[in-house]
């Protein structure tokens, strides 16, 4: 296991890394890779089994990016725990790189599911699950979700899937920054009390600081724990997190750094790893 310290280090490198790799592509998506960037850390570093050096081993557990657009920081993880190297974050979404606008598993080592069509990854993740329950298989299947993906209706028709199927091995975890590419989710078409609808629809839920690993740490193992229904992880975060100027900008949804801005924002993640690692 890494400790909380270590997880802290690597995340804030995590968020680095889709600084890095948005600003080279001039676009994508850095405010809700930097929220969800802590999330990935924990599943990879400490929660899921997975093996680099065999992506496609038979027993490994899956992770479904749903909201696919914020791939930055996952693939600025899957590259920290050796999957590929750190250089392709410099070319990603060029013509012809392995790393593109949303996740590709043809190309990608460590990427279960292709997805960006928002509401569609939740559903392959779904599939997973039940697969692993026919074939007997204890693998898990996590997917990550934006809370404004959860006005797809497709989310919904998953969640009824993983509650009648029983399918306790997998875990939705909705990251919460409040904030969609045309504004707060709040406004745009409310979700709320998002937890509620969970447990309607026959999951166990847990609402946690998606920031705090010891809180990511309890509600993964609540769901490891629970039995016959699928769970639910509503994860409360700031979109931008990491990058001063970026915190709660809805702005920051969809467009990359320019110069300055990258200096600026390179500069603040660089000194807080300086400052984690001085801790360790």
């Amino acid at each position: 296991m890494v400790d909380n310290a270590q997880l802290k280090v690597l995340a804030a490198k995590a968020r680095l890394g889709a600084i890095i790799g948005t600003y080279h592509a001039k676009s994508g998506h850095p405010g809700g890779s930097l929220s969800a960037a802590d999330m990935f850390t924990y599943l990879y570093f400490n929660e899921m089994n997975v093996d680099p050096g065999n992506p496609q081993m038979a027993d490994r557990d899956r992770f479904v990016l749903s909201k696919g657009h914020c791939c930055p920081s996952l693939y600025a993880v899957l590259a920290l725990k050796g999957f590929f190297d750190w250089k392709e974050l410099e070319v990603l979404r060029h013509v012809g790189a392995m790393l593109q606008g949303h996740p590709d598993m043809k190309s990608t080592p460590g990427i279960d599911m292709s997805s960006g069509s928002l509401g569609q990854g939740v559903s392959a993740a779904c599939g997973m699950a039940l697969a692993a329950k026919l074939d007997k298989k204890d693998y898990r299947v996590y997917t990550v979700l934006g809370d404004g993906e959860c006005e797809e209706g497709e989310v919904w028709e998953a969640a009824m899937f993983a509650a009648h199927n029983k399918l306790d091995n997998i875990v939705f975890i909705v990251d919460c920054n409040g904030l969609q590419i045309d504004g707060p989710v709040a406004e745009v078409c409310g979700i709320e009390p998002l937890d509620k609808k969970f447990e309607a629809f026959g999951f166990d839920v847990a609402k946690i600081d998606g920031h705090s690993f010891d809180e990511i740490a309890d509600a993964l193992s609540k769901a490891k724990n629970t039995k016959g229904k699928p769970f639910a992880i509503l994860m409360n975060t700031v979109k931008g997190k990491g990058v001063s100027f970026m915190e709660n900008e809805v702005g920051w949804h969809g467009k990359a750094c320019n110069d300055e801005e990258f200096k600026l924002a390179t500069k603040e993640l660089e000194d807080e790893i300086a400052r984690l690692e001085a801790e360790l």
